[in-house]
């Protein structure tokens, strides 16, 4: 069995998420700057089997899609392109942002490590993992 891995792709930095090879536990792997994402995959994915990725797709409130969710559907699409066997599911990101924050003060994370970009991307790719993780137990 292989890994699920997250992604919360921003139009700078991308946070990823991972779980162990049993698909039990999700963990918070790295914040990589978005131009060099598809290069960081394809060595993860040379040195660990990932059996699915997961990727945020950003709606608004009334579940239109935002802003940004154009820039993630073309990512969709080149990552489909450089990892065709790699199956790719889209999953509602409302919220996780805002979930990462309350993550953060409530773990007792120091206001200065909250204000750090690349830890929201991180634990908001935990969330959407974690999040995915629950519905396909439910399956």
């Amino acid at each position: 069995m292989g890994r699920i891995l997250a992604i919360d792709y921003g139009m700078k930095r991308t946070g990823l998420a991972v779980t162990d090879p049993l698909q039990i536990i999700a963990t918070g792997l790295e914040t990589v700057e978005t131009p060099s994402l598809v290069n960081f995959l394809k060595s993860y994915f040379q040195k660990e089997t990932v059996d699915e990725v997961v990727i945020g797709m950003p709606k608004k409130l009334n579940n239109e899609d935002s802003d940004t969710a154009a820039a993630v559907r073309k990512f969709v699409e080149v990552f489909k392109t450089n990892f065709p066997s790699v199956k790719i599911t889209e999953v509602d990101e409302r919220f996780t942002s805002s979930m990462a924050q309350q993550v953060m003060i409530s773990g007792g994370m120091k206001k200065k490590d909250r204000q750090v970009k690349g830890n929201v991307d991180r634990i908001s790719a935990t969330i959407i993992l974690q999040s995915y993780m629950q519905t396909k137990s439910l399956h």
